[in-house]
């Protein structure tokens, strides 16, 4: 077996698996440092923050294989020890020093405009033409300096880089189209991504290079870190509205604590309100728009005590405050207030399996098992160490058991510790 590094080689990457996806497999063992695509190859290369997080990772798929999108893919420990900026940009990609760049930008959160880009790469030299365009690498765009020395200087300036805080990183190359001396006439800043009408005019370059976005994206970085860089398929990011109403509730088992429990897998939770009038509604208000967008995306049609959920936005703003809601913005239990782009991470529709952590030391399968199975079949269960602590995940026969599982048991008491319950997105333990 190759020496243990904190680089880890991943094979059978296939096309449709994209860089956000090997961050979800590898991010809950550690910080990672970088990610290189091997596109050429169907490989991929992953630098953890220490070699004990890459063992850690190791360790628990060898026990159990990891699977993106459907695909098995296959890890082992890089040669490498290190990852060098050569690593990063060599790519195959022959780069020969010439006046054009070929720019991609990844985990491209906010729209970016010609206006932007020349923003960027002007103060290394005068730049004649922008052309922007979208291909199956993603946004991309050619700047072409007047001089070859100036485009030099601007890659080993910028290569790496992020435009904005935490996102927008600049993948860049000489152009392979620069035998062609004239590119297209220059396009206008008009925003690159549809979804986002004129939105690319509320984003400002500051002399720190951070953006000014929306305002219910205060946590724009931890998103971009998320969901590396776009936004889950069906989430635009652009609403507004805080307030969610839930309706077709079992009102014989529901309560606030229990909602709680179920909608703050997706943000944090300021208040609830049960509806006297209505016992099958509720009104569940989030920390922000963006939370609130995705708690309707992903629990929309979720089955719970019987009843399938429909969830939607309210027509209110907020709950105002009275003896009939219940206060959860100082709860500790609010899980966005640490590890805000793990948890934003974490969010899925209601899987079949669930996660357990922060357990006792000396707990056992059997006392996880007596502690859950009254809420649905349990078909498997695995517990394991992650950097010293216990954790597990419990499989059961269908989402809505799971589902169950979850709100009635996050944050109870297990063998004297406060347990914390999420759905995992693995497919089998």
């Amino acid at each position: 077996m190759t020496e243990p590094s904190k680089v880890i080689h991943v094979r059978n990457v296939g096309h449709e698996i994209s860089e956000n996806d090997l961050l979800q497999l590898f991010q809950p063992f550690g910080v990672i440092n970088k990610l290189v695509m091997l596109r050429a190859k169907n490989q991929a290369l992953i630098q953890m923050q220490d070699v004990p997080s890459a063992v850690s990772a190791l360790q628990f798929y060898a026990n159990v294989q990891p699977s993106i999108r459907g695909r098995n893919v296959y890890v082992q420990f890089s040669s490498h020890q290190e990852l060098t900026t050569m690593d990063q940009n060599s790519q195959g990609r022959g780069d020969e020093p010439n006046r054009i760049l070929l720019v991609t930008v990844h985990h491209m959160l906010y729209p970016i405009t010609v206006d932007v880009l020349h923003q960027v790469f002007s103060p290394h030299g005068f730049v004649e033409k922008i052309v922007t365009f979208q291909k199956s690498a993603g946004f991309q765009a050619l700047i072409q300096y007047q001089s070859r020395q100036s485009a030099v200087v601007a890659r080993t300036a910028l290569q790496g880089r992020n435009i904005y805080d935490g996102c927008c990183q600049l993948d860049i190359q000489f152009s392979k189209d620069f035998t062609n001396p004239n590119l297209p006439t220059e396009q206008k800043g008009r925003s690159s991504q549809p979804g986002y009408g004129d939105a690319g005019g509320m984003y400002a370059m500051q002399a720190s290079g951070r953006a000014v976005g929306f305002p219910q994206m205060a946590n724009a970085a931890a998103i971009a870190a998320a969901f590396g860089g776009g936004l889950p398929p069906g989430i635009t990011g652009t609403n507004d509205r805080c307030t969610v109403l839930v309706s077709n509730l079992n009102p014989d088992r529901i309560d606030e604590d229990k909602l709680f429990n179920l909608f703050s897998i997706y943000g944090n939770i300021v208040r609830i309100k049960l509806l006297r009038n209505k016992p099958d509604h509720a009104l569940v208000q989030m920390g922000d728009g963006f939370q609130a967008e995705l708690a309707v995306h992903f629990l929309k049609g979720a089955m719970l005590f019987g009843k399938r959920l429909e969830v939607n936005f309210s027509k209110h703003p907020n709950i105002t405050q009275g003896a009939d809601t219940h206060e959860y913005i100082n709860s500790n239990l609010n899980r966005f207030n640490r590890n805000a782009a793990k948890n934003y991470r974490y969010c899925c529709s209601p899987t079949k399996m669930i996660h357990l952590s922060t357990l006792p030391q000396e707990i056992t399968e059997e006392e996880i098992v007596s502690h859950l199975e009254e809420h649905g079949t349990i078909i498997n269960t695995k517990l394991f160490e992650m950097n010293g602590k216990k954790q597990a995940l419990v499989m059961f026969e269908t989402e809505e058991q799971a589902s169950e599982a979850l709100v009635c048991k996050h944050a109870t008491s297990l063998a004297g510790s406060i347990i914390r319950i999420s759905f995992s997105q693995l497919q089998a333990i």
